[in-house]
């Protein structure tokens, strides 16, 4: 199948000792990470995990440019990240679509803002389609279902053709199936697009079936703790005694009680 925007154009990001620093209300200061460092290679999926508060969100607004680091370096194919830029996409938990505007409007948002519509509306509808809402273009954002706006938020992230897209939760508010079925979305669109996702989840089970590789950090200030790589081919089934080795490792390397939120679904 080929990507409406042609070959895969993944990018590889790179992070190096990098800690965030805040300021705390009572005059203090709060470390949220803490010279954190890994490679994500071009056209990579990895998953962020772990416990709350251990920076994972942290680390994805440092990748999207919305923050700065207080020490390290992020960089993008060998550039400095050093703000937002549409290189880097960003899908949210919520969708946040304009309620103002149609599925087509909202989607062609981005392309509007780079002032490159007129050359590129075409765009919009192959990327409607892509996601499977090519005959919702007319609709409007409160006569759309849970799952049909977060597809909708991913037409709009993915139309100004990133080299990554950053996932911040993006299913944590829907329901297990359609949370399921937009899984399966996903990696639809990743194998088309071939570009690099990094996503956030509290969800065991959503890490080992979307990516690559599975990053477990540690409890504030959050670091890299463990590296895994998981090793089953696409497609994957959730209950074959091998998913569910490796869910019982992770979550052990996690210590479950008490260190993750509890999942939206589980085996």
């Amino acid at each position: 199948m080929v990507s409406p925007s042609g070959e895969g154009r993944g990018g590889v990001i790179a992070i190096n000792e990098v800690s965030k620093i805040f300021p705390h209300p009572d005059g203090t200061e709060v470390l949220a990470l803490a010279k954190a460092d890994l490679t994500v290679e071009a056209g990579e999926f990895v998953s962020l995990i772990g416990p709350s508060g251990c920076g994972k969100s942290t680390l994805l607004r440092l990748i999207a440019g919305l923050e700065t680091p207080s020490s390290g370096t992020l960089t993008l194919d060998g550039r400095i990240i050093n703000g937002p830029d549409a290189e880097r996409g960003l899908v949210f938990q919520n969708p946040y679509l304009f309620p103002w505007l149609n599925v087509f409007n909202n989607v062609a948002f981005g392309l509007k803002a780079r002032r490159v519509y007129k050359q590129q509306k075409h765009l919009v509808s192959q990327y409607l389609d892509l996601v499977g809402l090519g005959k919702f273009g007319r609709v409007y954002p409160h006569h759309l279902s849970g799952g049909m706006a977060q597809r909708a938020s991913l037409a709009r992230a993915i139309i100004n053709q990133p080299r990554v897209l950053l996932l911040d939760e993006p299913l944590g508010a829907l329901d297990a199936f359609t949370r399921m079925s937009m899984q399966d979305e996903i990696l639809r669109v990743r194998a088309e697009e071939m570009i690099t996702m990094v996503m956030v989840t509290h969800d065991v089970d959503e890490a080992i079936y979307l990516s690559d590789r599975v990053v477990v950090m540690t409890p504030s200030p959050g670091q890299v703790e463990t590296i895994i790589t998981v090793p089953f081919a696409r497609p994957r089934a959730r209950n074959t005694p091998d998913f569910l080795n490796l869910r019982s490792q992770i979550l052990e390397i996690l210590n479950f009680a008490g260190h993750l939120e509890e999942p939206a679904y589980q085996i």
